[in-house]
């Protein structure tokens, strides 16, 4: 039984991307693997799906187009290259971990102001925070930015 094949444009929407998305990685040479029909159509396979899902995964945690066709140069390679395959995920667990906490921080101090906003809100005026804002502001992600920059 043959494997179902899948357009570009199915492909497309069944990863929830743009065709342009999908165009760009081959002309990048991500996608070394992808067949084409005589007339010049791209086809994928289900597996060619799963590669595509894991190239687009690896574009959203910030890796660099060049690193992510090293990766689906490993592909090609086969067992040959599963050490190296791992130890590039591990690299971009690392990543996304640091992106996940910096995010938090973030996430921490727009709450604050929320909070920050109703209480005062509710109070009729700021001058209720006066005493902790710039405590808060001290340990907040806004006073690390600029102070890092």
């Amino acid at each position: 039984m043959e494997k179902e094949k899948y357009t570009i444009k199915d492909a497309a929407k069944l990863m929830g991307v743009p065709t342009s998305t999908i165009r760009y990685y081959d002309k990048e040479g991500l996608l070394p693997f992808m067949k084409r029909m005589a007339s010049g159509y791209r086809i994928f396979t289900e597996k060619d799906l799963a590669t595509l899902r894991i190239i687009n995964c690896l574009k959203k945690t910030g890796m660099p187009i060049k690193e992510i066709r090293q990766f689906s140069d490993w592909l090609e390679q086969g067992d040959a290259s599963l050490q190296q395959r791992y130890e590039m995920f591990l690299e971009r667990k690392r990543a996304v971990e640091k992106q996940m906490a910096e995010l938090q921080e973030i996430l921490d101090t727009v709450n604050y102001k929320c909070w920050y906003y109703e209480t005062a809100i509710a109070a009729g005026t700021e001058k209720i925070h006066q005493s902790n804002a710039q405590q808060y502001f001290d340990n907040s992600c806004l006073e690390k930015s600029t102070s890092n920059s």
